[in-house]
């Protein structure tokens, strides 16, 4: 007999499988000689009371052997060698799991990365720690994997769709990625971890005919009597067929190539403001309740805080528990700042983006002239801005969240996980006031909701803008196509219809079964 049961159980308890057993025996009626095995469908922790409880849900294998089944089942990749083919920009979730579709749906997919291969990244990456050089092409928001690959790895979304997101994470588990993001009800692979299984991906596009091209920045949609028939290259190839357009939130070149065409393209709010990083123990002992931390069975904490000031929304964003705060400019003479967190997320700090809501409407009038381009030029100035007030380098300028909020000058910061150095700076004189005056109310709501928070043992450090895409490229409701030419499907963070790696894998999948019905 198989029983699936609802648990509340200790930290203790939950962490170990003998201690399951016996707690089902105990409470449920089971001889313990007759549980065969206990497989665990969904966990997650209930941390809204003193005593700290995990929430399980179980199938235990009763008087039978457990069996070795799939939670997701596998998907049969087949080979689409002299299929029709469509032509995928950007390998981010949203351009890999649009290829993957594609090649499910019988469809051969042209997949073009402007930014090289996700081992080479890796490579540059480090490269902006430790030397400050900023490749355009090759950073942390552009190459294989996208913004996700070296930013986290976070797959918790609020998509509703729950058999899509369930497929999304079932295929990341069939690429390498730990079973345990099937259970977790905040999954994380962590960014060490992440690239392996971006790399398994593309090798599954390879092997069954797909066309994987590194470095081949797309420069011009090919139209012919209304309808994209293919993409022109910075490499001078071309390549034809229609074209899912899934660039990421901070490919500007291509909001102004699309611009320049005279494309139909719409503004759109973002949030920006700083990284807030606190030591991790503190909001350990914050959101487990005990001065004792999360002791030895329970992960590091995490938090998420929403707040209204004057009419706009605050709140945290991208939280990384046991984290570190990373550059992810994607040009050079600009600053700004994101957070990652390894998959054990191990280190002494946590960090969250700490923003603030904005509209098209919020912005001065020198932007506003600007059109729908004005929330871009916007995000260019603070991070311009930023750079500049860390005295033309990439150490980045931090103050004490009590001083930001007491408008207080820091006379020193305290250690943080961020490589190229803080350095003390007056962040609430130098940001928008729009923002930085939202901030400070916002910090003092968070502070009385939750004892410690507001502290000058956190640091907040500048600037975070890279929370979505300052334009959205709109496209047919049902067919996905944009609303002026056919054969073009806007997709993902940058065309501004998702949020995260998984809400951007599941647009990819939606745009790959728009175009291949197309066909």
């Amino acid at each position: 007999m198989i029983q699936e049961l609802q648990l509340r159980l200790a930290p203790r308890v939950a962490a170990n499988m003998g201690e399951i057993a016996q707690h089902l025996a105990k409470h449920n009626d089971i001889s313990a000689t007759s549980i065969q095995g206990i497989r665990i469908l969904k966990r997650s922790i209930d941390a809204r009371q003193r005593n700290v409880v995990v929430n399980l849900k179980v199938r235990v294998y009763i008087d039978e052997p457990m069996t070795s089944d799939y939670l997701v089942p596998p998907i049969d990749y087949k080979p689409v060698d002299g299929k029709r083919q469509a032509v995928v920009v950007g390998m981010g979730p949203g351009g890999l799991f649009a290829a993957l579709r594609l090649i499910e749906l019988g469809v051969k997919p042209i997949v073009l990365e402007r930014g090289k291969d996700v081992t080479q990244r890796r490579i540059d990456a480090s490269r902006i720690q430790r030397e400050g050089f900023v490749d355009p092409e090759s950073n942390y928001c552009f190459g294989e994997g996208g913004a996700g690959a070296y930013s986290d790895g976070k797959l918790h979304t609020r998509s509703k769709k729950r058999g899509s997101v369930d497929r999304v994470l079932g295929i990341f588990v069939q690429h390498g990625a730990r079973e345990d993001i099937l259970i977790d009800a905040h999954p994380h692979i962590g960014s060490d971890k992440l690239p392996a299984v971006i790399k398994a991906m593309r090798e599954t596009i390879l092997r069954c005919g797909g066309e994987v091209h590194f470095q081949t920045r797309v420069t011009r949609l090919l139209v012919d009597n209304g309808k994209v028939t293919g993409v022109e290259t910075a490499t001078g190839l071309s390549f034809e067929g229609p074209v899912i357009l899934a660039t990421g939130h901070s490919a500007r070149d291509v909001y102004q190539m699309l611009h320049d065409s005279d494309i139909t393209l719409e503004a759109k709010g973002i949030a920006v403001g700083v990284r807030l990083e606190h030591p991790q123990r503190i909001i350990d002992q914050i959101q487990y309740h005990s001065v004792l931390g999360r002791g030895q069975y329970l992960p590091a904490a995490e938090y998420n805080f929403v707040t209204q000031v004057d009419h706009r929304g605050v709140y945290s964003f991208c939280m990384c528990p046991g984290g570190f705060v990373v550059p992810a400019m994607s040009a050079p003479d600009t600053l700004v700042v994101n957070g990652m967190s390894p998959s054990n997320r191990g280190s002494h700090w946590a960090n969250s983006g700490m923003v603030v809501e904005l509209h098209p409407e919020d912005l001065p009038d020198e932007y506003k002239k600007c059109g729908v381009l004005a929330m871009m030029r916007f995000q260019q100035d603070m991070e311009r801005r930023a750079f500049v007030e860390a005295g033309n380098s990439l150490i980045a300028g931090a103050q004490r969240m009590k001083d930001f909020v007491d408008g207080r000058a820091s006379r020193n910061i305290p250690p943080s996980s961020y490589l190229p150095g803080v350095q003390p700076s007056r962040l609430d004189l130098w940001m928008p006031p729009f923002v930085a005056n939202r901030l400070r109310k916002g910090f003092k709501v968070f502070g009385h909701n939750a004892r410690g928070f507001l502290t000058n043992d956190a640091t907040v450090i500048g600037v975070e803008t890279r929370t979505s895409s300052p334009v959205r490229i709109p496209r047919d409701a049902e067919l996905l196509h944009h609303v002026d030419l056919q054969g073009l499907y806007p997709c993902g963070e940058g065309a501004g219809y998702a949020g995260g790696i998984v809400s951007s894998a599941i647009d990819g999948e939606r745009c790959a079964e728009a175009l291949a019905g197309s066909l």
